[in-house]
């Protein structure tokens, strides 16, 4: 998957976005998403790597649970056919909701 597929993706989603984080001071009104890439994942075969693959991680940030945009995200990743993984958590230091969605892409050029 490209980083311009990927992009158009969560563009497609129609909240404001960031790769990896937003500046300090520049974050958007809530809510907003940030997507990077934790973990790359390589397929071996004839010792060496045969297929590349990374780890791609949506997050939304909102002050309360943001359902509407949950199912806006889940709506677009379905329509890209994304297996993911979701998972919630409260930041208690910040006063906000996270919602990650985890998948594996394959990276090509």
């Amino acid at each position: 998957m490209t980083e311009e597929t990927v992009t158009q993706m969560i563009k497609e989603v129609d909240l404001p976005f960031a790769y990896h984080h937003f500046a300090e001071g520049e974050a958007p009104q809530l809510p907003y998403l940030i997507y990077l890439y934790p973990e790359s994942i390589e397929f071996s075969a004839d010792s060496k790597v045969y297929a590349k693959g990374a780890v791609l991680r949506i997050e939304l940030y909102s002050e309360i649970r943001d359902m509407a945009a949950e199912r806006r995200i889940e709506s677009v990743l379905d329509s890209y056919e994304m297996f993911y993984h979701k998972q919630e958590l409260f930041i208690d230091s910040e006063h906000l909701y996270e919602v990650m969605y985890e998948m594996e892409v394959p990276v090509m050029g």
